[in-house]
């Protein structure tokens, strides 16, 4: 059996950069109260009239990553790619990531699982290389949230928190099982899926129902967060997830070279921190910067502090996310 190694990161953000201030423009809300609560004090939108979208943003991130490999996009052999926000309901972003970079007819696969989207794809990819099925597949993680948001005063309790962005990584087949991703984690608690929801449109309110009504009070298009109740679980999640990779690889706390969680909130990092007793070189947060991009979040993340030449040969690299669903998981790695 084979490991998957990354042999290539990148990431895209749009030049557009959305200020706490700024948005007390249009809403009531000002940076003490949004930093206080979520450490954000700005993120990127998309800007009007721009081209980008999740595909888009998608592909300028793999098109770095694909270089940094060595590869071009003719070796890669698939595609797994995450997002909430795909350009259209269907078909997916994989799709279109493979006809934008001039890819061979390989296979796309989509993941729908929101924050821990990255995770769950990175799982999925690690299982087709190590079964030897594929060598190099790109996996994606891309969110065109601004779009999708209620920016009135009214939805300032959500709408604040997240931004646009992505992110991409080549997995590539490695002989050497010492290195690369050790093992990958995966949960969900579906009981709790409609304390953080977007409701419409669904099967039961569909085309003919959203024409006939046309109501412009109607907020199940917009996301829906039960903040207090999310965060309670988060935090549980989070630890869970990360005891049990380390679990698995007999490790320890300790062993912890860098931690990469899930950009959600700067109060969810900070007390996952403390928990595992890593210092502020441990932990990599940009979420003052970006804000929440949901499952471009880690993959982001990851890259950032690979740049900054934070992750070093050898290192232990956690990943870890919580999010909708409820869905959460872990990635160890031995760099």
């Amino acid at each position: 059996m084979y490991n998957s190694k990354i042999t290539g990161l990148g990431y895209y953000v749009p030049d557009n950069i959305v200020t706490n201030e700024d948005l007390s423009k249009f809403m009531d809300t000002n940076d003490e109260w949004i930093q206080e609560r979520t450490g954000i004090q700005e993120r990127r939108w998309i800007k009007e009239g721009t081209d980008d979208s999740s595909s888009v943003m998608g592909a300028k991130a793999s098109k770095i990553a694909i270089e940094r490999a060595g590869l071009t996009s003719k070796d890669i052999d698939f595609i797994v790619f995450a997002t909430l926000s795909p350009d259209f309901y269907f078909p997916g972003g994989g799709v279109q990531l493979q006809e934008m970079l001039d890819m061979k007819t390989v296979g796309a696969l989509d993941i729908r699982n929101q924050c821990s989207g990255f995770i769950y794809a990175m799982s999925v990819a690690d299982q087709f290389i190590k079964t030897g099925m594929y060598k190099n597949i790109l996996v994606v993680g891309a969110e065109y949230h601004s779009s999708g948001l209620d920016k009135s005063t009214r939805g300032r309790g959500v709408s604040v928190i997240f931004g646009d962005g992505a992110g991409a990584a080549v997995l590539s087949r490695s002989e050497d099982t010492a290195k690369g991703l050790l093992s990958t984690h995966l949960h969900s608690e579906g009981k709790h899926a409609k304390e953080l929801t977007v409701l419409a449109p669904s099967a039961k309110h569909w085309v003919p129902e959203l024409l006939e009504t046309n109501d412009e009070n109607d907020e199940s298009y917009f996301p829906y967060m039960n903040g207090t109740f999310v965060f309670k679980h988060a935090v549980v999640r989070f630890s869970e997830a990360i005891y049990e990779g380390l679990k698995t690889n007999g490790l320890e706390e300790k062993d912890i070279d860098m931690l990469i969680p899930h950009q959600a909130n700067l109060r969810i990092t900070q007390f996952i921190q403390k928990k595992f007793k890593l210092t502020d070189d441990q932990v990599h947060s940009n979420i003052h910067k970006y804000g929440n991009t949901t499952a471009a979040s880690v993959i982001i993340a990851l890259t950032e502090a690979w740049e900054k030449g934070k992750i070093k040969d050898n290192d232990l690299v956690v990943l870890a996310a919580f999010g909708s669903g409820f869905t959460w998981g872990s990635v160890i790695i031995r760099w």
